[in-house]
């Protein structure tokens, strides 16, 4: 893939799997486990994860980076209501909360790229793509859990817009 076509693939994935949560669909959902290792896998193959100039400031962010983005899945995923219907099939749908994650995500990820820009760090499309595999992994690991926990009731809800 072309170096200018990897952040358009980056955007075009992002904002379709933004939009995708938006939606009433089933809690459990494996397929975006597969775009998000596929989003690693490319990522971590494309380079630049680590920059051998800086290795010790690079592993430090990388740290920093992996920290941050599980920690935005998971915040993502509690945005998210969940409730099982009739029959016991657990379903999800975004609400305004995760919108406002999304964008804090967003605008936490450019001040990390900023801040390792700051530190000489070489920003690569490689690292922005397993930051996006491995938030958007732990966002759907975590819905499917709390879609998990609501199966011992035929019915229920949990909504953070009370």
């Amino acid at each position: 893939m072309s170096s200018a076509a990897a952040p358009l693939l980056i955007v075009v994935v992002l904002a379709y799997a933004i939009y995708r949560q938006f939606k009433t669909r089933p809690a459990h959902r494996s397929a975006v486990l597969y775009i998000s290792l596929a989003l690693i896998v490319y990522g971590v193959a494309a380079g630049g994860v680590l920059d051998n100039d800086h290795l010790g400031a690079s592993v430090f962010m990388l740290a920093v980076e992996v920290v941050t983005a599980v920690g935005l899945g998971i915040l993502r995923a509690m945005t998210v209501r969940i409730w099982a219907d009739g029959k016991g099939a657990a379903w999800s749908k975004g609400t305004g909360w995760t919108l406002l994650a999304w964008l804090g995500s967003i605008a936490v990820r450019v001040a990390e790229q900023l801040a390792g820009g700051a530190m000489g760090l070489t920003v690569a499309v490689g690292g922005i793509m397993v930051f996006v595999g491995l938030t958007l992994a732990t966002q759907s690991l975590v819905v499917s859990a709390r879609a998990r926990a609501l199966s011992g009731s035929r019915t229920g809800s949990y909504n953070v817009e009370r």
